[in-house]
């Protein structure tokens, strides 16, 4: 490999912002300098930053890169591709594919495309039903991310919602337990509703009263409760309303916490009220709801209730996602344009840099406890990403889904990600790709 000599940046790490260079040696950080090297070997290549940004790669722990089975949506190739674009370097995949990771045996044979397909870093969630509990307890918590449960979900026979089934789940994971927070019943309830006022032709903007804060809470404080009951390592994925916000605290830090949150990039950018122009590409289950919502999500991520900011990257092809509202797919793609949507929140002010990578770098590597990752630290792997201030708009020609769009379409951003290295190989450099080498599989310090 390639010896690397990053110099003249603008260094984001640890809560610090410091001009300085790194160095970067078969596939680890070497060394971290403040001032200019003493010496420089002829042998490296150095690339002179001129001022930009270089920050850790983000860590994902929330993506469904649809593979294997749903080839027409995305694949771990294509996604990943996406995501090295967007600077982010590693991700946690769902296991609500086909078909669904429910065994070690298909855990497995998961773990085996990873390592053909993936330009980024992987780890796969075990995935929990409600007559799976022997296959979970296999799980290795030193390989493998953690255990997903849908508590509230349509996603095939992955609802979990047998109490005695949660409970024992709860009480033996060997690992963390992530989850996925609606109350299914009342958001049927809801629903029927609405189609029996407006049949199939709901209004796209009732999305988040029909998957309303109430279907959310009900869910997630049943979780909370189940937690604290066990002692259970608990994350909880894609928050989404202000009522849940109460349920969490900040009194000590997210690495030792034992229920951790996540917020997504959607939650953060769009309210109820862009329903009315992006209709169906902004339907997310849970869903995008008030603008009073979202302030308090802000309001929480700023004072580290909510821990991590991720994406829960779901691609739909355009045609699966413009259907009427009983029809249309919930979910979008996210990876390739996550870092620059919060990069550009911190340019308007509603978060500093050093914030948006701690929730995006350091805080899931810390809560996951990933082993040498996540930050910018002499001895961890080289995961790094430069960025340089430059305008563009986001638009179906520049965006790498498979499935060909964006929910940012027509956005204005004011970064731009310059290069992106996973494990000292430049793996995107300024439009380009050097795919000789894949990505690691993720470990664990438990």
């Amino acid at each position: 490999m390639s010896t690397y000599l990053i110099q003249n940046a603008l260094i984001i790490n640890e809560g610090k912002k410091f001009a300085g260079s790194v160095l970067v040696k078969d596939q680890l950080i070497e060394e971290i300098y403040t001032s200019a090297p003493e010496k420089i070997d002829p042998s490296w290549k150095v690339i002179d930053a001129g001022g930009k940004l270089l920050i850790p790669g983000v860590i994902d722990d929330q993506v469904h890169f649809r593979d294997p089975g749903m080839p027409h949506k995305g694949d771990l190739y294509t996604e990943s591709r996406a995501a090295v674009a967007g600077g982010t370097t590693s991700f946690m995949d769902m296991p609500n594919v086909k078909p669904q990771t429910v065994t070690q045996e298909l855990l497995t044979e998961r773990y085996k495309l990873g390592a053909e397909k993936s330009l980024a870093n992987y780890s796969f969630y075990m995935g929990a039903t409600n007559d799976n509990l022997e296959e979970i307890l296999k799980t290795d918590p030193k390989s493998v991310c953690g255990i997903k449960i849908f508590m509230g979900s349509s996603t095939g026979n992955m609802l979990v919602d047998d109490i005695d089934t949660l409970s024992q789940i709860f009480e033996k994971a060997p690992l963390l337990i992530a989850t996925h927070c609606e109350d299914t019943p009342t958001i049927e309830k809801n629903q029927a509703e609405y189609v029996e006022k407006y049949g199939e032709d709901i209004p796209m903007e009732y999305h988040g009263v029909i998957r309303s804060a109430e279907a959310c809470y009900k869910s997630s404080s049943k979780a909370v409760e189940l937690a604290k009951k066990y002692n259970t390592r608990l994350h909880i994925l894609h928050l989404s309303t202000g009522m849940e916000m109460d349920l969490f605290d900040n009194l000590i830090p997210s690495k030792d916490k034992r229920i951790t949150t996540e917020v997504c990039v959607h939650h953060l950018w769009f309210d109820d009220q862009d329903y009315l122009t992006k209709k169906s590409r902004i339907r997310w289950n849970p869903a995008v709801k008030t603008k009073a919502d979202q302030d308090k999500l802000w309001e929480a991520l700023l004072d580290d209730r909510l821990d991590v900011i991720a994406t829960d990257h779901a691609p739909h092809t355009e045609e699966e996602k413009d259907g009427n509202y009983l029809n249309s797919a919930g979910g979008g793609p996210l990876v390739q344009h996550s870092l620059v949507a919060m990069l550009e929140q911190a340019r308007r002010g509603k978060i500093s840099l050093e914030k948006v990578i701690e929730k995006m770098c350091h805080t899931p590597a810390e809560i996951f406890q990933v082993e040498k990752r996540g930050f910018i630290r002499k001895g961890y792997y080289a995961d790094l990403v430069l960025v340089k201030e430059e305008d563009w708009t986001a638009n179906k020609e520049n965006t790498l889904y498979k499935c060909g769009w964006t929910p940012f379409d027509g956005e204005k951003f004011q970064y731009m990600i310059d290069k992106t290295f996973v494990n000292g190989h430049l793996v995107y450099d300024n439009g380009k790709f050097d795919e000789s080498m894949k990505g690691m599989r993720l470990s664990f310090d438990r």
